[in-house]
């Protein structure tokens, strides 16, 4: 009898992103879970739903050391505290422009060259852990 293989809820693999032939750090956030007005569905107004964050930013190293001081590195807690910002604006219809919402805002920080955001609906769909969408943008100063 063949056992099942357990799938895990996150299916995410980390990002080969660090790169010290061109000078880059790799700042992530992974599986944030939150709670969001969120999705196109009429059943879907007006309720909260649980939803999963991961982002990958690379980061450019240029520019001397960080000296082991906050204000020289990209801070997770205040792409966290930006996340908020944007879930509580009001409600979004697809997880497509939460995505873009939180790339062009990370990308503000011009020591970010490039980021890869990814948002999940949990439990929206029955039978799936998750659904949503990986989208990957570059700022305009590379």
């Amino acid at each position: 009898m063949k056992s099942k293989k357990a799938i895990p809820a996150n299916n995410l693999h980390p990002l080969k992103i660090a790169d010290v032939e061109r000078g880059i750090r790799h700042v992530f956030i992974r599986d944030y879970v939150t709670g969001a007005l969120i999705g196109a569905y009429d059943h879907e107004t007006g309720r909260s739903q649980k939803i999963r964050i991961n982002v990958d930013m690379s980061v450019n190293e240029a520019g001397g050391g960080h000296g082991d001081r906050l204000e020289n590195v990209v801070c997770y807690d205040q792409v966290i505290r930006g996340i908020e910002t944007i879930l509580g604006a009001g409600h979004i219809n697809l997880v497509e422009t939460l995505a873009e919402r939180i790339a062009d805002l990370v990308l503000q920080d011009r020591r970010i060259t490039a980021i890869r955001v990814r948002v999940e609906k949990l439990g929206a769909v029955s039978g799936a852990a998750s659904v949503g969408v990986e989208i990957e943008r570059k700022s305009g100063a590379i």
